[in-house]
């Protein structure tokens, strides 16, 4: 059985009586086991002219060692860097060579030793640049009203350092403190505490607001969140509110009306200690987005793609809002252990889901998971490092490791002990896991260790979890065990697919028909459509024609369908979905859709897909943008 080195299974870094000698993430160039962020202030001005932040951050840092260490190392990536303060004295600092992909170190000398537990001021004054790969600025015209530029932040996962100078590490967690100006209204991560105007001739432009907020519950620095734009917002529950563009405003607040209140109670049945974070508000961002959701405290962007118009991609939320206990209230330590992120926070959405729906439901997103994961899985190959529960990241930059696996693998491990010990027992262990690591960092070791000393006065379940295979589990590549899942919801989408398969490849008798699916929900298009593509290959001009207008299809809101339509169009080698992909591909930034939608548009046109990327790369968010790019031209970046 697995044992890790003694430096791993130490306290997590954000317990202040420790010292831990080996650092447990490789992804950060910060020393911050000599001393560690326990608050971050940060003050920035928002120039929509420039597109940059420019101002400062004040990190108060507590020093870990008796003096070991008389240098501050901080990440940062692409800053302009222009004073460093330590307690208001100047002092010797220096931006050391770029080290790919974690950036440029921020160096800072200090005048002598600092005994363990004292703190320090560190002051920065700075501006991002343009090749912040955490900012994205939009242009008026890329906005629904065309009226005014927005701005939004996406650090995770290793981006907040190309914002402001931090010890970018999950491992890592203070409380902030924003004060943002800007003319048009600011959001962050925070609990906003008041806005004002600036007098002419004071501070600041004319015209702008001074927005504040702060966080009294630690985060590491990849939910450090800013947007700023046209936005309004509207009630969508008691402690609840959507934020968007206005001219979106009632169409969101239509589609998240009375939802979220419900998933606040049926995560709340399962995990402790209560909600943290006192309000819990959505974000609906401009298209270019890059994911469907990011659990920034408070505040959760999320995707204009779940506002699909039939209530059918609200569960996105009932996710993000799961984060806000596994993540956010307890963080993995590292990206190799994103799993621990992930993995809870899927399964505690399929717990809601069960609580709302019915327990068959959970095993309905439960397959068409399994479906995600067997796509990761042969798109990295079996044996890949990156198919593994817990990853090597060590010089590699974690954006190349997402996928769908930590999420799905990761469900599959904690479900794995749901089977094993029984449900009854396993429900007694979350709400003792969240309690015991709130407002901490933790690895695999940590909850191995965790669950083992739960259920040592438990005879049966320690003999079970005494033989249990923990190497395999964190280290095997490829699959994990298939459990057995409920497939009620799911056998009539197989027998129509088959009805389809039968038709295409065997000429057999069959004719497609609206009340095929008009009793399904749209999760259960989404399984037809994934089983349908596996024979997409098969399917004539004529049959995706059909398919799209009998099962109109080709007219839906919900780009969840619409993408697995086209992907099928696009197998087919059908022209008639080549337009229409480079469009959608055009309106719309989530590389989940993204990124597959390019790919098989490369091999069914190479010559568009390419075209189509020239044209709306500049809309794509960076992370996006840059893994698009790997896709379409390999490791070789285009020039």
């Amino acid at each position: 059985m697995h044992r890790a080195p003694a430096a791993m299974v130490t306290k997590p870094m954000t317990d202040p009586n420790i010292t831990i000698r080996t650092p447990r993430d490789p992804n950060t160039l910060s020393n911050y086991l000599n001393f560690v962020t326990r608050h971050t202030a940060a003050s920035f001005e928002i120039d929509f002219a420039k597109n940059v932040l420019k101002g400062g951050i004040v990190l108060t840092l507590e020093s870990l060692t008796d003096g070991e260490s008389q240098e501050i190392v901080l990440d940062s990536s692409f800053l302009d860097i222009t004073d460093v303060k330590v307690n208001g004295k100047e002092v010797k600092w220096s931006v050391t060579d770029r080290v790919e992909p974690y950036g440029s170190p921020l160096s800072i000398k200090l005048d002598g030793r600092v005994p363990s537990g004292k703190t320090l001021d560190v002051a920065v004054q700075l501006s991002t640049t343009e090749k912040c790969t955490a900012l994205q600025w939009m242009t008026p015209e890329q906005t629904s009203n065309k009226k005014h530029p927005y701005m939004f932040s996406q650090c995770q996962a290793i981006h907040a350092r190309s914002i402001f100078p931090c010890q970018d590490t999950p491992d890592v967690k203070s409380t902030f403190d924003f004060a943002i100006r800007s003319p048009l209204p600011v959001l962050a991560s925070g609990l906003p505490t008041g806005a004002k105007e600036y007098v002419p001739g004071k501070e600041g432009k004319s015209g702008t607001l001074l927005y504040t907020f702060e966080q009294k519950v630690p985060i590491p620095s990849y939910l450090f969140a800013l947007a700023s734009g046209d936005v309004a917002s509207a009630a969508i529950g008691p402690r609840s509110t959507v934020w968007s563009g206005p001219e979106e405003l009632l169409d969101c607040q239509w589609e998240l009306a009375g939802e979220i209140e419900p998933f606040m109670d049926a995560i709340e049945s399962v995990v402790s200690p209560k909600y943290q974070w006192t309000q819990y508000n959505c974000l609906i961002l401009p298209p270019s987005f890059p994911y469907g959701g990011m659990e920034n405290p408070v505040w959760t962007y999320a995707t204009p793609s779940i506002i699909s118009g039939d209530k059918q991609n609200v569960d996105v939320i009932a996710h993000e809002l799961s984060h806000s206990w596994s993540g956010n209230l307890v963080s993995a330590a590292s990206w190799e252990h994103f799993w621990l992120n992930e993995g809870w926070t899927t399964y505690l959405e399929r717990r809601i889901q069960a609580a709302i729906h019915g327990e068959p439901h959970r095993h309905f997103s439960s397959i068409i998971g399994w479906k995600a994961l067997e796509e990761s899985i042969e798109r990295y190959g079996k044996d890949h490092r990156y198919t593994k529960l817990v990853v090597d990241l060590k010089g590699s930059d974690p954006d190349d490791a997402f996928s769908s696996i930590p999420y799905e693998k990761g469900f599959h491990a904690l479900y794995a002990f749901e089977l094993l010990l029984g449900k009854q027992k396993w429900d007694t262990f979350i709400p003792h896991y969240f309690e015991t690591f709130k407002f901490r960092s933790v690895d695999s070791y940590d909850f191995k260790s965790c669950l083992i000393a739960f259920f040592a006065s438990d005879p049966e379940a320690s003999k079970k979890l005494d033989g249990f295979d923990w190497d395999k589990l964190f280290y095997a590549p490829g699959y994990p065990t298939k459990p057995e899942f409920d497939d009620t919801l799911v056998k009539t989408c197989y027998e129509l697919a088959d009805k389809w398969k039968f038709w295409v490849e065997d000429g057999k008798a069959f004719t497609p028909e609206k009340k095929d699916i008009s009793s399904w929900v749209a999760n259960q298009s989404v399984v037809f459509l994934e089983r349908v593509q596996s024979f997409a290959d098969k399917f004539s001009t004529k049959d995706v024609r059909e398919m799209g207008q009998v099962y109109e299809y080709d007219k839906s809101r919900n780009i969840e369908l619409v993408s697995r339509f086209y992907s099928i169009g696009l197998k087919s080698r059908c022209h008639e979905c080549y337009k229409p992909t480079a469009e959608l591909l055009g309106k719309i930034g989530r590389m989940k859709f993204v990124r597959p939608l390019f790919r098989l548009l490369n091999e069914a046109d190479r010559k568009l897909a390419v075209e189509t990327f020239e044209k709306n790369k500049s809309f794509y968010h960076p992370i996006c943008r840059q893994m698009v790019e790997k896709d379409l031209f390999g490791d070789k970046k285009k020039e």
